[in-house]
């Protein structure tokens, strides 16, 4: 299999939607022949034509309003928001318009084949207005699908599987991990399972979850911890909604320890309905509070971008606690 990095696996699953499909079209700011801020849209332009891949007014609402008209007549729109954190001139559109148009509609209409692709997350020194980390806000909204994929071979996978998925997908990729993360990807189409985590390493002392970027910073935290003879079950959650609540519950059923993590704020985070979630169902079986390791209720920092970063040593603090509570 080639070795790609996760834009090249991105750009190869765009390609191969497109070939396979004429009604799969891309757009965004800078999308075209400039193959957007962050290339990931390379010479699609050139093969399949203006018609098909375009640029846009810089206008996030008008982007996603324009891609649920396209999607509700019967086209494959995949919209690129430039940056996560220019998602929210669109907030309107996606959650009152893309998320109920089935409902609204008893499924006269629908906008099903709908993808929104935006690179989200910290850790390239982009300020407060290039790093944020905003899938909380949208798990809140029945009608939509939130996935987050940690490497190469899942970016592939999972965005064949979300364009061609019924439902609408916000598709958050993490940016850090575009040209850092690379690995073995086929070179044939295939799809990824949207709403099943992934047990990426079996354990039996404490479960570590988290998803996209932060996957690579738990493994580095349980390298740490094995030195000091702690076995720890690592879990992708892949897909925040819908999320697999019954392959997260059986590992702490296990090993009777989680602790979660995410690079959003602590307040309102998704890691709050995990936690929620897991102690209804595990209460008799928890050996110690749930923890989380996320990032500070506070804007984003340039400045102090690595303080507020969830790293590998403060996950491997919380693992530590918690063995000893």
């Amino acid at each position: 299999m080639p070795k790609m990095n996760m834009l090249q696996a991105i750009n190869n699953a765009l390609d191969i939607a497109m070939a396979e499909d004429e009604k799969v079209i891309c757009f965004g700011e800078d999308v075209g022949f400039f193959g957007g801020v962050f290339r990931a849209t390379s010479h699609l332009q050139e093969k399949y034509g203006r018609a098909r891949c375009f640029n846009t007014p810089l206008v996030e609402q008008g982007i996603i309003g324009f891609a649920n008209g396209l999607a509700a007549q019967g086209s494959v729109p995949v919209a690129e928001i430039q940056f996560a954190d220019y998602i929210f001139p669109a907030f309107d559109q996606i959650v009152n318009e893309t998320a109920k148009f089935r409902y609204r509609s008893g499924d006269l209409f629908n906008v099903g084949g709908l993808t929104i692709r935006a690179p989200y997350g910290g850790g390239i020194a982009g300020g407060h207005y290039h790093s944020q980390s905003p899938e909380a806000y949208f798990a809140h909204t029945p009608g939509l699908k939130v996935v987050v994929p940690r490497n190469p071979y899942q970016a592939k996978g999972l965005l064949l599987s979300a364009i061609r998925d019924p439902d609408p997908v916000l598709y958050f990729e993490p940016k850090r991990l575009y040209r850092a993360s690379t690995g073995e990807v086929p070179e044939e189409d295939y799809q990824l399972p949207i709403g099943e985590a992934e047990v990426t390493k079996e354990g039996a002392d404490i479960t570590l979850l988290g998803w996209g970027a932060q996957m690579e910073v738990i493994d580095r935290a349980v390298e740490l911890a094995e030195r000091e003879g702690i076995s720890c079950e690592v879990i992708d959650l892949r897909s925040i909604l819908p999320w697999d609540e019954d392959t997260v519950v059986e590992s702490v059923l296990k090993t009777g320890r989680l602790v979660i993590t995410h690079e959003a704020p602590l307040t309102g985070g998704f890691a709050g309905e995990i936690a929620a979630t897991v102690q209804e169902r595990c209460f008799l079986y928890l050996e110690s509070p749930i923890a989380r390791v996320t990032g500070l209720d506070t804007p984003f920092p340039l400045t102090l971008e690595k303080e507020y970063m969830p790293d590998h040593l403060k996950i491997f603090e919380a693992i530590k606690a918690t063995l000893a509570y």
